[in-house]
Parts: structure tokens; sequence; C-alpha cells
């Protein structure tokens, strides 16, 4: 019975170790804005893209608007804005899962 008790539990484990591992996307920091207006890619109209390590992506899961006015004096299309992102590049367009605008630095005095 001991056997059978301590095969079992072997087995147990051993299915638990071989299952597949789903690998955890990352957050990382990257500049966000507009496509069109501020990183020059072609495209109808404004949309919001991201770069990552010099290269822009269109983004799919989040939208422009959904982040404020566009055109304001801090909107994406008049700047280049910080965000802080977890998600992949899929077909030359990166899939978001999470977006989150960060603030803006603020400038300092000199006195």
């Amino acid at each position: 019975m001991k056997k059978h008790i301590t095969a079992l539990f072997l087995f147990s484990i051993l299915l638990v170790n071989a299952q597949d591992k789903k690998e955890q996307q990352k957050t990382q920091i990257v500049e966000a804005s507009c496509g069109q207006c501020q990183f020059k890619m072609k495209g109808q109209g404004c949309d919001l893209a991201v770069r990552i390590d010099g290269k822009s992506y269109f983004v799919d899961g989040t939208a422009l608007d959904s982040h404020g006015d566009a055109h304001a004096k801090d909107g994406f299309c008049s700047k280049v804005r910080k965000a802080e992102v977890v998600g992949e590049v899929k077909n030359d367009r990166f899939v978001v899962s999470q977006f989150k605008l960060l603030p803006e630095a603020k400038k300092t005095r000199k006195k």
C-alpha cells in the first residue's frame, strides 16, 4: 500500500512539473504618441503608436482617445509621452494588455 501511495505522489509531482508554463509578459516603459503626427508613420488619420527600442508600432487593445484629448497641449498628437505597458509585438503591431500613461516629469526652475 505504501508503494502505491508513494508512486501516486511521485506521479502527481511529475504531472505538475510537466505542464506548460506560460511566460509572463514583462512591464516596460515605452514612448507613446500619435503614430502619424509624432512618429511619422504611414496611416489614415490619427492612431496610437508606441516606440520600443527605436521601432514604432501601431497599438491594438487601446485607442488614442481613451487617454485624453489627443489634440490638447499635452495630447498624443502634440507630444510624445511615456507609458507603462504590458503586451507583445504580433504581425508588426503592438498588442497591449495593459496601458498606463505616466505623468509628465515636472520641470524644475533654476534660481
